[in-house]
């Protein structure tokens, strides 16, 4: 979709697009060629301490065997990542000395999560590249990082609590690491604001991100002082959680499930246009993205955006169409209000019960969410009358009411949301929702 001038908001230059766009091949490609060079060297100069590798080794095949995939975590692989780290940070066994280098963690690593990820790859799941990326990165900067000290001798002498204190100092500024990398990927690939997408990856390290982190130290202590024998004592407990996880990410498959199908009960009842819900839910993510909110509040607002219209299955005579952004503005808020009812009747998160309420409020007097499922719904009816050029039209209709009605600000970030995505937006937003949470928006 080309915008006349002045349609979109302002532009972004072309250079800082092509240099975004570079962000993610130049991570892989980094990923790639120190992969390489691991294996490289591994192979000329052969494995060092060849059962501990084996055996963290098959840690590390054993947790990507367990990943799963189409869930917002932000480590899908807890028992994998845990068993790198602690493989990078590995100084001891049982008392002796260890010997691998940083290439020799890397190439180790890297071998076992290919190893782990060929399932996953046959079956078609999970961003297998981006995975491995911020796999070989990270390990590749903690190995760097510790494996020069201690083979040098510099962290001879240490008591037991500095040497630990390191250890988790070197995790931390790791897990910062591989934040970062999953941001500026996710970045790259889908153009939403760097800041908040690492807000969002910060926001997880607490939850599994502290469990990886403490269950490495353990492992590399536990390990330097009883052997691999630690290994499968300290894994279970990782595997455990990874299971509850798992269990937990398809609770809230489900319950995201229920909340579409509730969505659909107007499109059922004939009082909306089929598909209405479900693409001002992904158009009003996408803008909630652009204009930067974290992600809890773009999971309420999506819940916000299916249920928009429930309120007309209360009406007597329903809306011609379900077109409820050209009544006037008391029916609008009693429809809103009905809504909002409905909404909190269901045990639907009473959050999303105030945003479905507010949505036909001044938007001064609107929280963001409410006015971004305000701006949308109105769009979407708007493109629906106008036909052929609908886009536009609809852009420049909602342009001439931001005095009264819709958010300057809003607007035009959903203008840039339509340059971006291109071609025909109300229908491939529509087809990009599901209601298991995959969204390639």
């Amino acid at each position: 979709m080309t915008p006349p001038a002045g349609a979109a908001g302002p532009a972004r230059p072309p250079g800082v697009l092509a240099g975004r766009a570079a962000l993610a091949p130049l991570a892989h490609a980094s990923a790639a060629l120190l992969g390489a060079a691991a294996l490289a060297a591994t192979l000329w100069h052969g494995v060092d301490d060849r059962g501990t590798a084996l055996a963290f080794g098959v840690l590390v095949a054993a947790g990507e065997l367990a990943r799963w995939s189409g869930t917002e975590e932000r480590e899908s692989a807890p028992l994998g990542a845990a068993g790198a780290l602690a493989y990078a940070l590995l100084g001891e066994n049982a008392g002796r000395a260890a010997h691998q280098s940083p290439l020799q963690v890397v190439a180790v690593v890297l071998a076992a999560a290919l190893v782990g990820c060929v399932p996953h790859v046959a079956r078609g799941r999970g961003s297998t590249p981006d995975h491995l990326t911020r796999r070989v990165l990270t390990v590749g900067f903690a190995a760097v990082c510790f494996q020069p000290l201690y083979q040098q001798g510099r962290l001879h002498g240490w008591d037991g609590s500095a040497h630990a204190l390191l250890l988790v100092a070197l995790l931390v500024l790791t897990t910062l690491c591989d934040a970062v990398l999953a941001a500026v990927m996710a970045h790259s690939r889908t153009g939403w604001p760097f800041g908040p997408l690492l807000r969002d990856q910060l926001r997880a390290t607490p939850g599994v991100g502290s469990a990886v982190c403490a269950t490495g130290v353990v492992m590399s202590l536990a390990v330097a002082v009883a052997g691999l024998w630690a290994l499968p004592v300290l894994a279970l407990p990782l595997l455990l959680t990874q299971l509850s996880l798992r269990r937990y990410a398809a609770v809230r498959a489900t319950y995201r499930q229920t909340i579409a199908s509730l969505a659909r009960a107007t499109e059922i009842a004939g009082c909306t246009p089929a598909g209405h819900a479900r693409r001002v839910a992904a158009l009003s993510r996408a803008v909630g993205r652009e204009l930067g909110l974290a992600e809890p509040e773009l999971t309420v607002l999506e819940y916000a955006a299916l249920m928009h219209d429930i309120g007309q299955l209360s009406l007597v005579d329903p809306v011609p169409a379900g077109a409820t952004a050209a009544l006037p503005a008391d029916e609008q808020r009693r429809i809103a209000l009905l809504g909002g009812a409905v909404v909190r009747q269901t045990g639907v998160d009473a959050e999303v019960a105030v945003v479905v309420e507010r949505q036909a409020d001044p938007y001064p007097e609107q929280p963001v969410t409410a006015r971004i499922v305000r701006v949308v719904n109105a769009y979407e009816e708007m493109v629906r009358e106008a036909g052929p050029g609908g886009p536009l039209t609809a852009l420049e209709r909602l342009r001439l009411d931001t005095a009264r009605e819709y958010q300057p600000e809003v607007v035009e970030s959903l203008a840039r949301v339509l340059v971006r995505t291109g071609g025909t937006p109300r229908e491939r937003l529509g087809r990009e929702w599901s209601p298991d949470g995959a969204r390639a928006v």
